[in-house]
């Protein structure tokens, strides 16, 4: 029993470091889409968010919970995008382990550019976040501006993910 109880300390050990972060990527407007592009083959769940965005912090359980539903689907893949500044990195690295964030996260330090790499990923994006752009065989299917609700979440992944 007391092996067993070990065994199974260390799996969930395993697990929680797994989860969590220990470093960001930070990027720039191309290399994102360009990582984007490289996961043509996953329905992609893109959510644009900033941990001083109280309804980003808000929203971010229910796409945790969805992600981890979703994560033994190889054909599924959720990333979050910080729009943090890189100077708050280590901020967004406290509130991914605080916040148990399970979902790749990377920091976009394209701020400067923002009038130019917005309308890129949708004309009618005025700027605001949340947004979550969901994207199937690496083309856009539908964007949401503003905060998502976990039930209008699932409905979208499920339409999309066959």
């Amino acid at each position: 029993m007391k092996n067993l109880l070990k065994i199974l300390a260390f799996f969930l050990f395993c697990t929680i470091c797994k989860a969590q972060q220990t470093e960001v990527s930070v990027l720039k407007y191309e290399d994102l889409e360009k990582k984007i592009q490289s996961e043509k083959d996953k329905f992609l769940v893109v959510n644009f968010w900033a941990t001083t965005c109280a309804p980003c912090v808000k929203e971010l359980p229910h796409f945790m919970e969805v992600n981890n539903q979703n994560s033994n689907n190889s054909k599924f893949k959720m990333i979050l995008v910080s729009l943090d500044r890189l100077v708050d990195k280590e901020r967004v690295l406290k509130f991914i382990k605080n916040k148990n964030l399970t979902a790749e996260v990377v920091l976009l330090d394209d701020i400067k550019r923002m009038n130019t790499w917005i309308p890129r990923f949708e004309k009618d994006w005025d700027g605001n976040i949340p947004v979550t752009i969901f994207y199937k065989n690496g083309e856009k299917v539908y964007f949401n501006d503003g905060e998502m609700s976990k039930e209008d979440l699932e409905k979208t992944i499920n339409e999309n993910l066959q």
